[in-house]
């Protein structure tokens, strides 16, 4: 299959997925998106089981696998996914979250990270280093499905912003975090042993390298597009700051994600404010959304779909059950600490702490990930255990968010 061909598959399915969950599902696009990629892939698996022979199944496993996940993801999609996320956050209000969103973006995800390490080690009786893998690789909350999930939930703003802001930035800290275990784990591309001093310089130069890209990037789109009166034009620039800078970055190997969250925020804040007349202000805001529709829709089209990569082996498939409290008291912990220190000098929304655990939604960047580690004899493990939370995270925690927020924000005002 060439990649046009790939490329018309998939879109066609994502675009028939769309129209079966908009007129029988009619779940969230992302949820419905995944759960029907989901069921369709496990009922060509059960043909297979059911009439031996057809075939049908290894082939599309074999379409599947050929399918570069990690690498369509992480140095694909990604960028224009978290660019047209930051776009859209409120500028002054995320500022006036600061504290709260910095906090939970790197101790946050430190926290998280160990404490799924320890518990995958003795569930899953691993070396600690593996553990600590899978830690780094399932703690970040996945931006593109929080922002999703965001857009059929009503939250509090001071909430959205924390949960919208803190997923953007956890993404590029974990990413790093996640590069710095895997040469501790695996050692460096050179073959050489990471040491600390390694660790806090890589870290030093992946976060505040790709944040100063990012700020140099938009800062010279912005003047730019002050000077500017074109639309066309200026949506052109848009797209050039994405994928020129997160070109760069890699390049450079600094954090790309980390360079476009910034250059988003400066664009939507500054560029969208003083540097657009009120035409090219629409054009670009509907040119982002719809590339953010269309990734999306593809994105969890893929992540349905890579249950063909799985080694459906019962140990793995427990051990992955038995992640799944493991990674929310993970996550609960890595809310409660930043909450609870701040809480002292301002208010919180009522039920933050449950909300942000149970909407800290898991994705394609855990599944991205885990793809991307070098192949061991862990790997299978480790794929199925991050799959079976990424799902549940999706579909369930995805489902029952809404009426958890209603009732916890009812809860506060009767309090």
């Amino acid at each position: 299959m060439t990649p046009l061909d790939l490329a018309a598959a998939l879109v066609c399915l994502a675009a028939l997925f769309g129209v079966v969950n908009y007129f029988v599902l009619k779940m969230p696009a992302a949820i419905g998106m995944v759960v029907i990629a989901l069921a369709t892939s496990l009922t060509l698996m059960g043909i297979d089981l059911v009439v031996p022979g057809f075939g049908i199944d290894d082939l599309v496993r074999r379409e599947v696998l050929g399918i570069d996940f990690a690498n369509a993801l992480l140095e694909g999609m990604l960028g224009f996914l978290l660019f047209a996320g930051a776009l859209h956050v409120d500028f002054d209000s995320l500022r006036a979250q600061k504290w709260v969103v910095a906090l939970m973006a790197s101790v946050g995800v430190l926290i998280s990270t160990f404490i799924v390490a320890i518990g995958f080690h003795y569930l899953a009786a691993v070396p600690f280093m593996i553990a600590l893998v899978f830690g780094a690789l399932i703690s970040p909350t996945d931006p593109v499905a929080v922002l999703g999930l965001l857009k059929a939930v009503k939250v509090p703003k001071s909430l959205e912003v924390k949960i919208a802001g803190e997923s953007l930035f956890n993404d590029g800290v974990a990413y790093v975090v996640f590069l710095i275990v895997v040469a501790f784990a695996f050692g460096t591309a050179d073959g050489e042993p990471m040491g600390a001093g390694d660790a806090a310089q890589l870290f030093v130069l992946e976060a505040g390298g790709g944040a100063l890209l990012g700020a140099v990037a938009g800062w010279s789109v912005f003047q730019a597009m002050r000077r500017i009166d074109d639309y066309a034009l200026e949506v052109l620039l848009t797209l050039a700051l994405v994928m020129g800078s997160y070109a760069l970055a890699l390049a450079l190997h600094i954090s790309g994600p980390i360079a476009v969250v910034v250059a988003g925020l400066f664009i939507g804040h500054s560029g969208m404010r003083h540097g657009m007349s009120e035409t090219t202000r629409s054009h670009v805001d509907a040119f982002w959304r719809l590339i953010d529709e269309i990734l999306n829709a593809v994105l969890f089209l893929l992540i349905g779909l890579e249950v063909f990569a799985l080694t459906f082996e019962r140990n793995f498939l427990l051990v992955g059950l038995a992640c799944i409290p493991l990674v929310l008291l993970a996550r609960f912990a890595a809310v409660s600490l930043p909450v609870t220190l701040l809480s002292r000098t301002r208010a919180f929304t009522p039920g933050v702490i449950p909300l942000m655990t149970w909407g800290g939604l898991r994705g394609g960047i855990s599944v991205a990930l885990v793809l991307s580690l070098p192949a061991n004899e862990h790997t299978p493990l480790l794929l199925t255990a991050t799959y079976v939370v990424v799902i549940f995270s999706i579909v369930v925690q995805g489902l029952t968010m809404a009426p958890l927020t209603r009732r916890m924000l009812k809860k506060g005002d009767m309090g």
